[in-house]
């Protein structure tokens, strides 16, 4: 499946679980990205887990649960 607009770079396929750019990506709603870097599209929902963990630390952290 193609989607123009892409922008460019690399994205994570949530549908079918791997790195895809150029003109054989799946429509945004399937992806995460852009990233710069094949590696760096590989390894997306570390990421996404990651920041999710920092987030949540934050909003913590900001409703006084956390010192």
């Amino acid at each position: 499946m193609s989607d123009s607009g892409s922008g460019g770079g690399y994205f994570w396929c949530l549908r079918h679980h791997r790195v895809e750019s150029g003109d054989d990506i799946c429509p945004a709603q399937y992806r995460l990205g852009p990233y710069a870097t094949a590696d760096e599209a590989s390894h997306a929902l570390e990421t996404v887990e990651k920041r999710n963990a920092d987030w949540d630390a934050e909003d913590a952290r900001w409703n006084g649960e956390v010192s």
